[in-house]
């Protein structure tokens, strides 16, 4: 098998999950760092390369809001849903078990005629 192609196939189909991964984890407010974080303990790491333009990238959108605070002592960009964000949250949720529901189907027809 060809490593180099599946690592990009793999790459491909995680880009798509990570934007709904991280518009989900944002309906709570959350700086970069506690984000990432939450994400990782969930099974969803994200490098911090990969995490910060896509949440400028997001907020520039509209898909986010964000807000500067001082916690501990230090400066922190703060993000969550903007209104615009929670509807395209819930229409891609919606995509996501609509093309689940394809898939399994697909695959539970794929088990029954190799059986």
């Amino acid at each position: 098998m060809n490593a180099e192609l599946f690592e990009n196939l793999r790459l491909e189909l995680r880009r798509g999950s990570l934007i709904v991964a991280v518009l989900a984890q944002l309906r709570a407010e959350h700086y970069g760092y506690a984000l990432r974080k939450a994400l990782a303990d969930r099974g969803m790491a994200i490098d911090e390369n990969t995490l910060y333009p896509l949440l400028r990238r997001l907020e520039s959108q509209g898909l986010l809001v964000s807000q500067w605070r001082e916690e501990e002592k230090r400066n922190k960009r703060f993000y969550r849903l903007s209104g615009d964000g929670e509807l395209i949250l819930a229409q891609l949720l919606d995509e996501w078990h609509d093309i689940n529901s394809s898939l399994n189907r697909i695959l539970d027809a794929e088990m029954r005629v190799g059986n």
